[in-house]
């Protein structure tokens, strides 16, 4: 690693360290603010902390290396992902703040579930948390072993190494800072991949002697580069938009909606965490189409074997960084990778935690314990889930990152359909939930590893049909609910048509 490099993701390592010890400071009384820091994020750092903890490394390698592959048709998945998230904005995110706080002020998915529908058998909180615990331990095992290859590719460092080194600064401030600590960190990470994405690309256009001239040197390498319709089909097509629908199941995402002062904030949230997201997003995929036009313009070898290669491809973001920039500004754009995958590794580490804390330890070891006593296993859930995930990284199996790598799917079809009746429909019921919830996870699971003629389907569509419509059925085959839970229903349903969409 260049020394220049190298003073750039130290001083942004020690960032992340010093806002966990002021999150630590500032604000980790109980277990309400470590979890999901009291209910006072304002819109700005729910937006941001919303958007980085979303976007891991494929936002500045994956996205990127498909555009440079595939030209624009590579943008569908981008297009769809756009959109989920604006819907979760409107239809999730103002419902879901007000009803947790009715529903005897539920800090976690699980706890919701059980009081939104009075549930008294805890069944519906115990295969949520076991889904949540399960998941989400491979998922931030993945985080872990993507920071620990970004070190190995990126800067030349054993994998080991820097597997240890993204670890120990993550759970250093997630330990102590908990969700605000999470939450202020993926404002300086979300800031830091906004400006990186918007100014490598514009670098890039001026190098090249202006917008027309890129273009015209991506249409003269291969025309079908500029055909947004190019190796898709129809099914294709719905498939990649079918990504959005995994926002309505994410419970590191929706946590954030859970944790804003107040229902007023989320337009303004809404405003801010959809237009980062336009420009991460668009900027991401301008790198790898504009990348295509600067590699054959100026570097014909670097060209040959990224064309060759997908894999290779994904460096584009890396490549144009260091040989576009100083090492010193170059090396605070390769942060912006290492910030990517942090800021996800670190929402996933503390919902895990929780759903160990709140869902499990609270409900079924020690119903009476004491604030205190919550905090301190908070903290140690954080560990316990760190060491977890670290032991699975030392030596990563491919079945491991195929298991996580569908892991979107599993909890938009899972938490999705169950989110969306949960906040629109006041005829769902427990029954209801709990079947579509087991259905759901269960067809993107057969979807994935049964062999079958579709395998070109992404795997939530099923998944969500299937849990949708089951969950509807089974709730009309049972037992009305409650007059107490109309009530309730009716009473989020009002709060939120005065203040929520205004």
């Amino acid at each position: 690693m260049n020394i220049y490099e190298l003073i750039s993701i130290g001083l942004y390592m020690l960032v992340m360290v010093l806002i966990g010890i002021y999150a630590y400071r500032k604000s980790t009384s109980n277990s309400e603010e470590f979890l999901i820091g009291g209910r006072k994020m304002g819109p700005l750092v729910t937006a941001l902390s919303a958007g980085a903890s979303d976007m891991s490394g494929w936002l500045l390698m994956g996205l990127p290396g498909a555009m440079y592959f595939m030209g624009l048709s590579g943008a569908w998945l981008a297009i769809g992902l756009t959109i989920g998230a604006f819907l979760n904005y409107v239809i999730v995110a103002p419902r879901l703040r007000v009803y947790t706080e009715v529903a005897k002020n539920a800090i976690t998915l699980p706890v919701f579930f059980e009081n939104r529908f009075h549930d008294k058998t805890q069944l519906l909180k115990l295969v949520s948390s076991v889904l949540i615990l399960v998941f989400f331990t491979l998922y931030t095992s993945a985080g872990m072993v993507s920071g620990g290859r970004l070190f190995e590719s990126a800067f030349g460092i054993d994998y080991q190494t820097g597997l240890w080194v993204t670890t120990l600064v993550v759970v250093f401030y997630t330990f102590f800072g908990g969700f605000m600590a999470v939450s202020l960190t993926d404002v300086v990470q979300g800031t830091i991949m906004l400006l990186a994405l918007l100014i490598v690309p514009a670098v890039v256009v001026f190098h090249i002697g202006g917008l027309g001239e890129t273009v015209d040197i991506i249409y003269s390498k291969n025309e079908s580069y500029m055909d947004l319709w190019r190796g898709t089909t129809t099914i294709s097509i719905i498939s990649l938009l079918a990504w959005g629908l995994g926002y309505f199941g994410q419970p590191h995402i929706l946590v954030r909606f859970m944790a804003i002062d107040s229902v007023r904030d989320i337009p303004k949230a809404r405003r801010i965490g959809i237009t980062w997201m336009m420009f991460t997003v668009g900027g991401a995929l301008l790198v790898g189409f504009f990348g295509i036009a600067y590699l054959q313009k100026f570097d014909v070898a670097t060209m040959q074997k990224f064309d060759g290669s997908r894999e290779l491809a994904e460096t584009i973001f890396i490549h144009l960084s260091r040989v576009l920039f100083h090492p010193l500004i170059g090396g605070f754009f390769l942060s912006a990778i290492l910030a990517a995958v942090m800021s996800t590794i670190s929402s996933q580490l503390l919902v895990t935690s929780s759903s160990m804390t709140e869902d499990i330890y609270r409900t079924f070891l020690n119903k009476q314990a004491s604030p205190k006593s919550m905090l301190i296993m908070s903290r140690v859930s954080v560990l316990v889930v760190a060491v977890i995930a670290v032991l699975l990284s030392l030596n990563p199996k491919e079945s491991i990152l195929g298991l996580v790598g569908n892991a979107w799917a599993g909890f938009g079809a899972a938490f999705g359909p169950l989110i969306i009746l949960s906040l629109l429909w006041k005829r769902i019921t427990a029954m209801g939930g709990l079947a579509g919830m087991l259905v759901g996870g269960s067809v993107v699971l057969l979807w994935v590893y049964v062999p079958h003629d579709y395998k070109d389907v992404y795997e939530i569509i099923p998944g969500f049909l299937a849990s949708f419509l089951t969950t509807v059925i089974v709730s009309y085959m049972t037992k009305p609910v409650s007059k107490e839970i109309e009530h309730e229903f009716n009473k989020v349903r009002e709060i939120t048509s005065n203040h929520g969409n205004k």
